[in-house]
């Protein structure tokens, strides 16, 4: 469960290029939510996901996660609840190591380091089960390093990492902006196949509104540093292209004017 209760962020305060990037933004996402997030550029939407991850302090409010305030924890210690793809596919995997060793750290997350590591048979058994799964063939190439990787094999081991401990909360930033369509359908397939199935609280920043509607139980729209629409059940079930461009028209006061969404 998570609860962000009167967000408020902002950048260069007190200077000319004083931008306010979150504006009292509450929102709660109970056990099993899948929600999406879209928005337009400079909306709000990884500024979100990074003040919940720890990338950066919040000026005002707080950050509830599994009923531990973690507001004021740095990154680092948030880490242990948190999985995360981000948008580059470089980032989330160790790219000198290969891809046992990638998944034996995530496998290890929150563990008491020792100096004992190796992989025993069992675990190595394992991500090959969990690789072939992903229907790209690493299970044949566990001690390929990382870095062959394509972007599209890449981000869904990430995603497997990031999903691998059942996190309190998966955190997607755009997860599939990078990769070609096909490969991104591919990894967005993953996506929902791995959430349902471990049941994961996921909050997914997406640019593409038919994503944004198809996937997941709620969507929110966020512009200006607010939560603009907010969606869910049977109505998001139901919800087309215009119908969202038009509840964000009534709820804003403004015409939705992104051409990234539009043309998504």
């Amino acid at each position: 469960m998570l609860e962000v209760k009167k967000l408020k962020k902002v950048f260069n305060a007190g200077t000319v290029n004083e931008k306010v990037a979150l504006s009292d933004v509450n929102l709660t996402l109970n056990d099993g939510d899948f929600i999406t997030v879209i928005g337009g550029n400079g909306a709000g939407k990884s500024t979100l996901l990074n003040s919940i991850a720890g990338v950066f302090p919040v000026d005002e409010g707080h950050i509830v996660l599994d009923h531990v305030d973690v507001t004021r924890l740095p990154e680092h210690k948030r880490a242990r609840y948190l999985g995360r793809v981000f948008q580059d596919p470089m980032m989330g995997t160790a790219a000198d190591m290969n891809i046992e060793e990638n998944l034996a750290l995530a496998y290890r997350r929150g563990r008491m380091r020792t100096l004992r590591w190796g992989v025993t048979n069992a675990e190595r058994a394992k991500y090959k089960e969990l690789l072939k799964q992903l229907d790209l063939g690493l299970e044949n190439r566990m001690s390929d390093k990382v870095g062959l990787l394509s972007g599209g094999q890449r981000q869904a081991l990430t995603l497997l990492m990031a999903t691998l401990k059942a996190p309190k909360l998966l955190l997607l930033d755009e997860h599939t902006a990078a990769l070609d369509p096909k490969t991104a359908q591919k990894v967005l397939d993953m996506t929902q196949k791995l959430v349902g199935e471990n049941q994961l609280t996921t909050l997914m920043v997406t640019h593409n509104m038919q994503d944004a509607i198809r996937l997941g139980n709620r969507l929110i729209m966020m512009n200006n540093g607010h939560i603009a629409v907010d969606i869910a059940g049977e109505e998001k079930q139901k919800l087309t292209r215009e119908d969202l461009m038009a509840l964000f028209a009534a709820s804003s006061g403004q015409e939705l004017a992104n051409d990234r969404m539009l043309l998504s």
